[in-house]
């Protein structure tokens, strides 16, 4: 099972692995976490031996998604990625991207979901300065934290709807 850990903390576990072994990272705000999210987590830990989740903080979820998210709180979200046995550590970050940590971690690979390319990801230049790979790892279709709050909304709103009866 991961732990949850501060970069300090992080960087002192990662230390004695720099060269033994792969380090890879991915980030996200990972809302209402579903069997997409599972599945990609696996892609990435598939790419090397230790994963590395960043997470953004709740303050850093609004700014992104609105007032509205997230769902599920920063430490709840961390927890649960935390329990997921393809994840190895979890980091709260409270930027908009994972650029600070990447700098510090210098992971060998970071791996976004395949909605991303090297055009539109936003931390591609420093990745390229620290000279980490990218890896894009396929996504699962209709499977989103969007598309659980939509099916959500229309159920409660089909719900709320009086019923014709006799």
């Amino acid at each position: 099972m991961g732990q949850v850990v501060s970069l300090t903390t992080l960087m002192e576990a990662l230390a004695p692995l720099r060269g033994q072994s792969s380090i890879v990272t991915t980030n996200g705000c990972f809302d209402i976490l579903h069997v997409g999210h599972l599945r990609y987590l696996q892609g990435c830990k598939a790419l090397g031996e230790t994963l590395v989740v960043l997470v953004n903080s709740d303050a850093s979820v609004r700014r992104l998604k609105g007032p509205q998210r997230p769902i599920v709180t920063e430490a709840d979200r961390a927890e649960l990625l935390a329990g997921l046995g393809c994840v190895d550590y979890v980091v709260l970050f409270d930027e908009d991207t994972p650029e600070p940590l990447l700098e510090k971690i210098v992971p060998d690979f970071h791996a976004k979901g395949a909605q991303y390319n090297e055009g539109n990801l936003p931390e591609m230049a420093t990745l390229r300065k620290i000279g980490t790979q990218v890896k894009f790892v396929p996504m699962v279709e209709n499977r989103s934290t969007s598309s659980v709050i939509e099916t959500i909304q229309q159920r409660l709103a089909a719900a709320a709807q009086p019923t014709t009866g006799r």
